[in-house]
This record gives C-alpha cells, structure tokens and sequence, in this order.
C-alpha cells in the first residue's frame, strides 16, 4: 500500500467558483484521490479557503459585513458546495486557522534567522482618496503586456504576467475607483528567492516526468528577463497573519500582515494539522505526511493547479520549504492545467461571467458536470464549453451508453428471469472475448489514471462502456431467449456482473451514479477488479438486484436553450 498527499488550489474566499476553477485543481484532484483509494492506497486529500489578503478584505466590504464573519460564512458555503459535487475532501480547511498562523510565522522566522528574509524600505502606492496602502491587488488597471484593462497590481489574470502596480497603465484604486494614487515609502519583508535560484533549478531538472506545461511556467520565471526576483512577503492590511510576533528576527512590522501567497501555501500543512486535530490525533499523525524526519519520506505527494498558480507552487512555496532547513515534504509531481473558456469567452470570478459551481447543481446533478469537465480537462491547450457540445456529450456518454445499457440489462433481466441473477449455461468464446478485450482496456485505463492523464482516461472508461454495449447488441439476449434460455441467462449474468464492473470503475468520475449502481446490484464488495473473469463472477445466480431509476435523463433542446439564455449574461 503506497500513501499518496493530495492537494488541490486553494480557492478565494471572495464568492462561489466558477466551473474553470473547479475542473482546474479541485475536481481533478479528487478524482485522482478517488482512484488511489478504490486500489487499497492511502490518501490525504486536502484543501481548505484562502482567507486572508485583498480579496476577502475586497468581498467583505462589498457585503458590508466584518471581515471575519464574512470569511466564516463563505467557507461554509464552499464547503456545502463540495460537498454537493462530491468532493472527497478529508479535510477542508482554513487559512485563517490557529494552525495556519503558527506554521506561517514559524516558517518566517527560520527563514529570517537563515538570512532569507530582508527588511526593504520602498515606495508604495498610497490612496489619497482611501488614506491607506493599497496592496497591489487593490490596484487595478490595463496590463501593459496584453492590454487587459481589469489586470491587478500583482498579476494580469488574462496573461499571467507578473506586475507591479507601477507597471499599470492608468491605475485605479479598486476600492474607490479613484485615480489619486502617488509613492510613498514604506517597510516590508522581503524573501530573497534569488538565493535559492541555482537550488530550485536543480530541483525542477530533476523532475523530468512533469507536465511541460509545469515546468516551462517554473523556467520562465527562473530565467525570463532578470531572472528569479526576491517577493515582497508582506502587506499593509488589517486582515491576516501578523507579521511582527515573539521570536521573529526582526522589528518594525506591526501593522503588516503576511501577504497571502505566502500564507497561503502554507495552509495545506496546516489543513492536515487541522484534520488531525478535529480527529483527536497528534502531531505525529499529521507530521507522518509532512515532514521526513517523521515518515513522510515515503509519501507521494501531488498538487493539482491552474496554470496561474505554477509559479507559486514550483518556486516561492518551494523556496519557502527549503528555505527553512527543515525537513518538510516538497512536491513530488505538480499537475497543472490551462483555461477553461466560457462560450466565446472567458469564466471570471471577478467579473462574474459563466456557470458558478451552485448555479451548476441547481439545474443537474454533479455528475453530469464530474464527466464533461474532467473528459473536456484543458490538459494540453486551453478547451471551452459550450451547451450544445455539454448536450451532446452528456446523452451520448452519460444517458444513450453507460445509463442505457443499465436500463436494458436490468430491465430484461426483471421481464425474463425475475430480479435475481440467473444462472444459465457456461460462457463462450463472445464473453471470453469481451474478458480478454475488457482486461486491456483496464489495464490501460489504470495506467492513464496512474499518469493523471483525464482526458486519455476517460476515453478509456467510455470505450469499456461501449464494449458492454456492442457486446448486449451482438450476444442479443432477447433472441436468444426465444430458443435457448440457457444462453439467454447466461448472458444476462454476465451483463449484471458487468454493471457491478462499471460502478467500480467509473466511480472516481461519476461517485453518485456508481453508487446507485451498485446499490441497484446489491453489491457490497466494491474492490478493484484484478482477474475480470472473476470479477464479473462477482454476483453469483440467483443474487437479487433491483432495477434502477433512470442514472442520466438527457438534456433536451429547450433545456439547453433555457440555460444558455440564462447564463449568458452576469452573474450579480
């Protein structure tokens, strides 16, 4: 049994994610979670809300509520809304926690006795309007490398490109909108990253087996221009973790807090302290996934991000762990994805265009998203959804191949034969052909699960459907009833056990339709096939099923052009 670390991104509190954000970190994640635990491994899957920084000072506002109260009643309301996509999450945690706190300034101050913080004086946009700092994320205005006009003073969300807010064009508060803005000094910590240059470059070389997508972000912030730049690491905010605490090496900080990407990373060791506490447990059940000198040396550990959260993950986070001479768990493999597009543009929190994750429940159970999102995963190149290619795919995967042979076995079995499974006479060369077909398939299927390649998976899992499907359709029980019940019984076995066979195998894409399925079988023995011979022996004759509702009614056409007028302006 291998133990597996899994984290996804850690969402914004500011307000529900939209469907690119899910499919860009948590949802993939939870579906490599669901696969490891189906083969006997195990698994620590954590992510928790990001509390801290602009965006949850931004949001609070907007709802004219304490910062606080408003950060506690939205993890909340994420964490409702995970739950409603099956998010298997064995924690879900915030950056706000006790826990986050003391890790985040224990890492600060081993950093800073390590001589890899500073205290910089610099000039700081200042708000004449708002009498106040304004962070850079508080900053907006047009980025001058792709021309987006919403860029924020840290980053431009269309390009990725790394800012500063002097860089904009036309800067804004985005507190007030006002444009009275000027420089004036201030102090703030530093991390000094370019020391650790040579060492992350190192590191990233020798993970040969990323994504190129991963790694040619990493590069390019290690080498483009002037190369890797030491971080600001702390803001002027009220919100966050104080940056002047007992122990820290240095003076002056009060009334600054950590800046959230510094924070926030930090978090996923924290959610697992978290888990562990609300379990009861100690320190060593956490430390045993974090730390070396404690037994994470034989943990595997996987991130699963969007692609604007590559640099964060393979250098500042890093330069952090290694940072503090302490032996903490460094990434092992960072699954990184692009954009999901929005019929013809783009999904945006921000701006709140496209299908929120509780818009999207609202109108269909979570599977039907589960399956186009992660068989639509923009792994190589950014994808888009559209509704007619989402009605397409959920009818023809979900209802007319996998939904529709369910229907058909269970319903001929209950006409013919009863709701037990019937005995029949022996297999012959159609069903050990469907084996043998059946046991390459699978084979496949777990070496694409194993290499997080989703797309490549689930064309596998599709293709095990259809071979169900082509095999009813040849085998043709129904005639053979008419003159050789034996054979028709047989094959109605077969195709019951084969049921059982696909809940097990599709459930880390569609968990509420394979349980239903298994449910439907009464099946309780619910592990990984390794002979398929003897896994479609499972249920044996006369093992009583039900039939099951219908798992996937399809989309019509006035459906998919009521939601596609209804989406298609802003969300509020």
């Amino acid at each position: 049994m291998a133990r597996y670390l899994i984290t996804s991104a850690i969402p914004y509190i500011n307000g529900i994610k939209h469907l690119g954000n899910l499919v860009g970190s948590q949802l993939p994640a939870d579906l490599y979670a669901r696969y490891q635990r189906a083969r006997g491994h195990e698994v620590m899957f954590v992510c928790a809300t990001d509390e801290h920084g602009t965006p949850a000072e931004l949001a609070a506002a907007k709802a004219g509520k304490p910062v606080a109260e408003y950060c506690a009643e939205m993890h909340q309301v994420q964490a409702d809304i995970a739950r409603g996509f099956g998010l298997s999450f064995d924690h879900f945690g915030r950056s706000s926690s006790a826990q986050n706190r003391a890790l985040t300034q224990h890492f600060a101050r081993r950093l800073g006795e390590n001589g890899l913080i500073e205290v910089v004086s610099e000039t700081q946009v200042y708000s004449v309007a708002d009498d106040r700092f304004l962070p850079d994320r508080y900053i907006e205005g047009t980025c001058p490398n792709c021309g987006y006009e919403r860029a924020r003073g840290d980053q431009c969300e269309n390009c990725t490109k790394q800012l500063e807010p002097t860089d904009l064009i036309d800067a804004r508060s985005a507190i007030s909108g006002s444009t009275d803005l000027e420089m004036r000094e201030t102090r703030h910590l530093y991390l000094r990253q370019s020391l650790l240059k040579d060492k992350l470059d190192a590191w990233i070389d020798s993970k040969t087996d990323w994504p190129v997508l991963t790694t040619s972000i990493a590069k390019k912030w290690l080498h483009d221009g002037d190369g890797l730049q030491d971080r600001g690491i702390t803001r002027d905010l009220d919100w966050g973790v104080p940056a002047q605490f007992e122990g820290a090496p240095w003076e002056g900080m009060e009334g600054k807090v950590f800046y959230v990407w510094f924070d926030a990373p930090i978090e996923y060791i924290a959610a697992t302290h978290e888990w562990a506490d609300s379990h009861g447990l100690s320190d060593k059940d956490w430390k045993r996934w974090w730390r070396t000198d404690e037994g994470a040396e034989d943990v595997r550990y996987v991130q699963f991000m969007g692609k604007d959260n590559v640099p964060f993950h393979t250098l500042s986070f890093p330069a952090t762990i290694m940072g503090s001479r302490e032996p903490w768990k460094l990434v092992d493999y960072i699954k990184s994805f692009n954009y999901l597009n929005y019929d013809g543009g783009q999904f945006s929190t921000s701006q709140g265009r496209g299908v929120f994750m509780d818009q999207a429940l609202s109108i269909l159970p979570a599977d039907y998203w589960r399956w186009w999102l992660l068989s639509h995963a923009p792994e190589n190149s950014d994808s888009e959804f559209t509704w007619e290619n989402f009605q397409a795919s959920v009818n023809k995967d979900l209802a007319d191949v996998l939904g529709n042979f369910v229907s058909r076995v269970t319903k001929f079995c209950r006409a013919k034969f009863g709701e037990a499974v019937p005995e029949g006479g022996a297999w012959g060369e159609q069903e050990q052909a469907l084996i043998r077909a059946l046991g390459q398939r699978i084979r496949t299927y777990e070496a694409h699960m194993d290499a997080m390649e989703i797309r490549k998976a689930s064309g596998e899992l599709r293709a095990i459907w259809v071979a169900g499907n082509e095999y009813l359709q040849s085998a043709a029980p129904w005639v053979a009833f008419k003159e050789d019940p034996d054979r028709a019984a047989a094959i109605i076995r077969l195709s019951l056990n084969l049921i059982r066979l696909y809940a097990i195998l599709s459930a880390p894409f569609i968990p509420g339709a394979a349980a239903s399925m298994l449910a439907a079988m009464h099946a309780t023995d619910d592990g990984w096939p390794g002979d398929v011979e003897q896994a479609l022996s499972a249920l044996p004759a006369g093992h009583g099923f039900e039939v099951p509702e219908v798992l996937f009614a399809k989309i019509t056409d006035a459906q998919r052009e009521e939601w596609q007028e209804k989406f298609a302006g802003v969300r509020d």
